[in-house]
């Protein structure tokens, strides 16, 4: 059972040390998303001066908020 038990345990802290990982990166992805939002908005800003500033979408929209994996694990 001892066995068991560890080889569990060890599994538990490579899910957690790839769930951190992937947090991060997400937090990443998420960062780039908005600096392209934010250069595509002002093109279009730019651009569309003369036309209606109404026809490019929200994408925030479509963001998704990470949740943080520290408070939903146990030790």
């Amino acid at each position: 059972m001892e066995k068991l038990n560890s080889k569990l345990y060890l599994q538990n802290c490579y899910i957690i040390q790839e769930n951190e990982r992937l947090r991060k990166k997400a937090q990443l992805l998420n960062q780039e998303n908005q600096a392209l939002l934010s250069e595509l908005k002002q093109k279009h800003s730019k651009g569309s001066s003369k036309s209606n500033p109404n026809t490019l979408p929200d994408l925030n929209l479509c963001s998704t908020s990470t949740s943080n994996p520290a408070n939903s694990s146990k030790p």
